[in-house]
């Protein structure tokens, strides 16, 4: 199903290929094969006249995927808790010239994300894309996790996506188009670090994951996980801030260093587009090859 909207993917501009020109060239002229190039790009990766929602997109990857959607054309509605970096965030993205709006909710509070759902069909209608980046990383040696930190790991890190798939995943699938994107863990697939419900909620994510897929994917909705590798955020400050363990695990990649918000950009683009049409079900690890190790 073709986008809302058409138009140009914002902020960006083909390169002409190094092609020969006039007769007997071995290539097309050089305007034509950049006109070429754009318009075939575009038609993979523009997101004009999409509707994305990104949770926890006010800071760290979040604050990343909810940039790169909006540069590829993207309408993007973000929702976090923190007012100042919600304001912070979508006054960045306004700035490049995108589209954005922000929604302060606490995940936590199933009253209060639902009134975010309102919200979000009030700024710019029923999103096509949904990105679950919010987390919580509570972590105490197991014998030591209370009820409580237990069942905020699980509202916010499993319950969240899964409400917020309930909200917005049927209709995409009604439209025929739809995009669900879950930001899982390394922990999902293994423990280490005090895994605890940190683990088993990244765990369920990905488990939700496949099974939003079984649901949807029939429909046009493709739902895939990523699996980051290390990189230094609010959520993981303590072990950031220690250049000894930050080392060891620049070490433990093939690329040689820890990952940066940045990094997450392209999949995101990638798995929120038309490129990814026949991608869905699965976990993908960008994480420098830290996983394959």
């Amino acid at each position: 199903m073709p986008a809302r909207g058409e138009g140009h993917v914002a902020g960006w501009r083909a390169t002409a290929p190094l092609t020969g020109q006039g007769t007997g060239s071995l290539g097309r002229p050089r305007d034509t094969g950049a006109v070429t190039q754009s318009k075939y790009l575009r038609g993979l990766f523009s997101l004009d006249g999409r509707v994305a929602v990104v949770t926890g997109g006010s800071s760290g990857i979040g604050r990343s995927m909810a940039a790169a959607l909006a540069r590829a054309g993207a309408s993007v509605v973000i929702i976090a808790r923190r007012l100042k970096a919600l304001d912070e965030a979508a006054a960045a993205i306004l700035s490049e010239g995108g589209t954005a709006g922000r929604v302060r909710a606490d995940l936590a509070d199933r009253a209060d994300l639902m009134r975010a759902c309102l919200e979000v069909r009030a700024t710019f209608g029923d999103p096509d894309i949904l990105v679950n980046a919010a987390g919580v990383n509570i972590r105490p040696p197991l014998a030591e996790l209370t009820l409580d930190q237990w069942d905020q790991s699980i509202q916010v890190n499993l319950t969240a996506p899964f409400l917020l798939g309930q909200e917005f995943g049927p209709a995409m699938a009604a439209r025929g188009w739809g995009r669900i994107i879950n930001v899982a863990s390394q922990q999902a697939v293994r423990a280490f670090g005090n895994s605890g419900s940190y683990g088993a909620s990244k765990g369920g994510l990905v488990s939700l994951t496949r099974s939003q897929s079984e649901a949807w994917a029939a429909a046009g909705v493709c739902c895939n996980a990523i699996a980051p590798g290390f990189l230094a955020t609010a959520m993981t400050s303590e072990v950031a801030s220690d250049p000894v363990r930050a080392a060891a695990l620049a070490a433990r990649t093939m690329i040689g260093r820890n990952g940066r918000p940045s990094d997450f950009e392209g999949i995101t683009v990638f798995l929120a587009s038309a490129a990814s049409d026949y991608v869905t079900g699965q976990l993908i690890c960008v994480d420098g090859g830290f996983s394959a190790m």
